[in-house]
């Protein structure tokens, strides 16, 4: 695990917006989208429209939509993040 995705999960242990998330990394988009990609495919991360509408993995669009998500950790992420 690289810092920065233990940074990113250490924001995750509960919901928040990519927006709030970009905030407290003070990360570019740039930097940020990659990273989430990844994490994604890594199944450390939950996606939400809405902060009560979860995406189903297939759902996911990162590459487009990830400005418009909510992210939380998944079981699998705070498991990697605590070991």
């Amino acid at each position: 695990m690289s810092d920065l995705e233990f940074d990113i999960l250490d924001e995750l242990y509960f919901l928040i917006h990519y927006n709030d998330l970009k905030e407290s990394l003070g990360l570019s988009d740039e930097d940020l989208k990659p990273i989430l990609a990844k994490m994604v495919r890594k199944n450390w991360l939950r996606c939400y429209d809405e902060p009560d509408v979860e995406l189903d993995a297939e759902g996911i669009d990162i590459e487009i939509n990830f400005r418009n998500y909510y992210y939380l950790a998944s079981k699998e992420g705070l498991k990697a993040h605590t070991s």
